[in-house]
């Protein structure tokens, strides 16, 4: 496990450079959606998942530190989140969220509650 929220860990898979776009997001329990945006920078990694009809067409902000593992050759994001979890997650809105720090807090307190985070209660 990572000790930052917005940084991969170092046994998830997670190759720098590699374009996820369009990428199956499996959560623990199952299909969450797909890769719509994502971002490898240093200290500041995360997807961005749209779920599809399977909550409304909701965009969620992932932190890269709750990727598990990357299959590179069938292009699936494991996540150790449950469906749940993503689904109670504050909503992603580009426009208003890309580059707002009150929104990441958010999504970090978020994830921490009941993710795999320092801190958290999570699995991992």
């Amino acid at each position: 496990m990572t000790d930052h929220v917005w940084t991969y860990s170092t046994d998830s898979g997670h190759l720098a450079g590699t374009d996820l776009t369009g990428w199956r997001v499996e959560a623990s329990d199952g299909h969450i959606g797909k890769v719509d945006k994502h971002s490898d920078e240093v200290d500041d990694a995360y997807l961005v998942v749209d779920t599809g009809v399977w909550i409304f067409g909701k965009e969620v902000l992932i932190p890269a530190s709750a990727v598990t593992r990357i299959d590179l050759v069938e292009h699936i994001i494991h996540l150790g989140l449950t469906k749940e979890q993503v689904k109670d997650a504050p909503e992603f809105v580009s426009d208003k969220h890309l580059a707002g720090l009150r929104y990441r807090e958010e999504v970090s307190r978020h994830y921490r509650s009941g993710g795999p985070f320092p801190g958290g209660t999570g699995a991992l």
